[in-house]
């Protein structure tokens, strides 16, 4: 098992110790509760001065993204967990909202590691970041569905939780052209019966889940969120995780070379069930 020493927290969580103070990391979108047993809300960190409104559609970047599209695997279910096996191969999905820098910090820590992840955003979060949609693109990683304003989407009636789905959809295809590889539920772990048929209706062939929960939106440090993901990995893993958290940015580096040692390659969900 790698260790994440208290040198290397120290050396990352120094750098996100100014968002920390500032309030900028985003609630997280498990339905696990926090520390002191309330589930934060899933607020969008503050859009600088000139970005888009949260409540309005970002518009089209003037050099549109050959974004792929949602794809059916006739062999897999509605609802994804887990890849195939035998391929040593796992996937790392990040929940997308929270600070920028820290969203780039992590982009860029997997890139160098030579991983490629899934990053499910939320629909308000691109309104205040369009540009972010571009940079996950251009890194060869996957960008999916995460709903619109990151509510208990199981919880809603029909209508809204189609608004939520459709929402988001349609601000990733105003910023890419595509809806986004994968659909994700908020707030849960797998999506209801109907808003499984709600997200087909918009063109998700599945939906994404997953098999191991970092809990990296507890704060439990960075050693715990390690443990949290490699006590559990395998060939074929889904993984949770979250933009805006420090011990999430601290963990990465040692996920990362502990998957190497392993054998095991990080790939975009496309193509861990491709």
């Amino acid at each position: 098992m790698v260790r994440v020493t208290t040198s290397d927290r120290r050396s990352v969580l120094r750098a996100g110790a100014g968002l920390v103070a500032g309030g900028a990391f985003a609630a997280a979108c498990s339905p696990f509760t926090s520390p002191s047993g309330a589930v934060a809300p899933h607020a969008p960190a503050s859009a600088s001065p000139g970005s888009a409104s949260p409540t309005r559609a970002p518009k089209a970047p003037a050099r549109p993204l050959a974004a792929p599209a949602p794809r059916a695997f006739p062999r897999q279910p509605a609802q994804i967990s887990h890849g195939p096996s035998g391929r040593s191969r796992v996937a790392l999905t990040f929940h997308g909202q929270g600070e920028p820098s820290v969203a780039r910090a992590l982009l860029g820590e997997a890139e160098r590691h030579g991983a490629r992840v899934t990053v499910l955003a939320v629909g308000s979060w691109l309104d205040a970041h369009p540009d972010l949609a571009r940079r996950i693109l251009d890194g060869g990683h996957d960008l999916g569905n995460h709903t619109q304003r990151h509510l208990d989407i199981n919880a809603m009636p029909e209508a809204e939780a189609a608004a939520e789905i459709t929402g988001c959809a349609e601000r990733l295809r105003r910023l890419t052209g595509s809806i986004g590889t994968w659909f994700r539920p908020s707030r849960a772990t797998r999506a209801s019966p109907l808003v499984a048929t709600l997200a087909r209706r918009a063109g998700y062939p599945h939906v994404l889940s997953y098999d191991v929960d970092s809990l990296d939106f507890t704060s439990p440090g960075a050693a715990a969120v390690a443990r949290n993901i490699l006590g559990g990995i395998r060939d074929g893993s889904v993984v949770s995780l979250h933009f805006g958290y420090a011990d999430t940015v601290a963990a990465l580096p040692a996920v990362l070379d502990e998957l190497d040692r392993r054998g095991l390659r990080a790939v975009t969900t496309t193509e861990l069930i491709g």
